[in-house]
């Protein structure tokens, strides 16, 4: 295969702290010979273990360059043993322009992996990823929240893995992490994920879900900043005491969990983020907005549980996720 067209400006495997950028020549109408500078960390200390941590993923997910901001300026050298590296925005032409895939290709990041080396922009980035980065890393952390168009209940995820092993190694990094909840998913659209890359190869992979609605709060903020921390305590690499706190164990163990809006309309939620719900209980109404008078669409719970995921915006399409619906475990 072709080598990658981006370039690391910074060293990977050397001691010490390093700011700098993945450099990928991009030649368009504002800059003939310019290129995309994605940002990147790197903090090492001796040998020891690898953890490689995203966010940004999707553009406009924002918790995650936050708290991977705040690690990079505030982490002590001193208390790392092995290597941190630190991309706060991995599909960064879609973080700078706030939107979830890339204003250049209109490519979905986390939907396009192993990528390609010769092929968009987004497929070169995933490529990069692939067969340069993922391959260093023991440990991988990926920070999402719901962007512009959904919302969570604060989450880490662990996937339901063939080898059981890894999915228990999965599950304690996850559990480490301590978000307010911590999700077991069967991932129903799992091809071309950052996230089944990174397993396929064998590695730890936490994922989460932090609020979303294209913004973040306080309180999320600094739910990812302690878990990002307590992410690197588990994995050995930063040394000090975890920031404990109460997890509720959750789950989406098949598509049930997932309902999907068959209706256009102005959407009404009758319950809140985190409410526990019964099966057969009305979540939501969607009223036409073209006519007057007409009784709205009613959509049920198909599970019982707690409503984990919502719809952001007001209006709602056909097509659209209009609620997650997570088991609660303990």
């Amino acid at each position: 295969m072709k080598p990658s067209p981006i370039n690391c400006t910074i060293p990977l495997d050397r001691d010490g702290v390093h700011h700098g950028h993945l450099k990928l020549p991009y030649s368009s109408d504002a800059s003939a010979w310019g290129a995309i500078m994605i940002p990147i960390s790197v903090v090492r200390r001796g040998d020891g273990p690898v953890a490689l941590l995203t966010g940004a993923n999707h553009g406009d997910e924002y918790e995650g360059p936050i708290a991977l901001q705040r690690l990079i300026n505030e982490v002590d050298p001193s208390d790392v043993t092995g290597t941190v590296i630190v991309v706060p925005a991995m599909n960064y032409p879609a973080f700078r322009k706030g939107t979830r895939t890339s204003p250049i290709d209109h490519g979905n990041l986390n939907r396009v992996f192993p990528g390609r080396p010769d092929g968009t922009v987004t497929e070169k980035i995933a490529d990069y990823f692939q067969r340069y980065l993922l391959p260093l890393a023991d440990w991988v952390l990926d920070i999402h929240s719901g962007g512009k168009t959904l919302e969570f209940v604060p989450f880490a995820a662990a996937h339901m893995l063939e080898n059981k092993v890894q999915q228990q190694r999965c599950v304690e990094a996850m559990r480490a992490f301590c978000a307010p909840y911590s999700m077991m998913m069967l991932e129903i659209d799992n091809m071309g994920m950052y996230d089944t890359a990174a397993e396929d190869m064998g590695k730890v992979f936490v994922s989460t879900e932090l609020g979303g609605g294209g913004t973040s709060s306080a309180y999320l903020a600094d739910c990812a900043y302690r878990g990002v921390n307590n992410f690197l305590v588990h994995a050995g690499i930063l040394n000090r005491k975890p920031d404990l706190a109460e997890s509720t164990e959750i789950a989406m163990p098949d598509g049930e969990c997932f309902i999907t809006s068959e209706n256009d309309g102005l959407l009404e939620y009758c319950v809140d983020l985190g409410q526990k719900i019964e099966a057969g209980e009305v979540i939501a109404r969607v009223y036409d907005i073209a006519r007057n008078g007409q009784p709205p669409a009613l959509y049920t719970a198909r599970r019982s549980g707690i409503l984990a995921g919502r719809h952001f915006p007001g209006l709602i399409a056909v097509g659209d996720n209009l609620a997650v619906i997570a088991e609660i475990v303990s």
